[in-house]
């Protein structure tokens, strides 16, 4: 069973964060993903470039995720 810390891992790894949380159960996360390279990005172009850097592992072993994808200036301001 995947750990919110793996998934954690996974994403640090290819994704450059300056903020990062992981919350799950082994099949379901939350994860709040703060990244420089979300800017100027759509929700949905935000979220493709996490799902891209977990790859296989979405189909394999994470069942569902759901993602809060803020830039460094949204999450400093609270918005988003």
């Amino acid at each position: 069973m995947v750990t919110p810390e793996q998934v954690k891992i996974y994403i640090e790894q290819h994704l450059e964060c300056v903020h990062l949380q992981v919350a799950g159960d082994g099949q379901h996360f939350e994860a709040l993903v703060v990244s420089p390279l979300f800017r100027g990005k759509s929700g949905v172009q935000r979220h493709q470039l996490v799902y891209g850097v977990l790859g296989d592992r979405m189909r394999e072993e994470i069942h569902a995720l759901s993602m809060k994808t803020l830039t460094p200036e949204e999450f400093e301001t609270g918005r988003g």
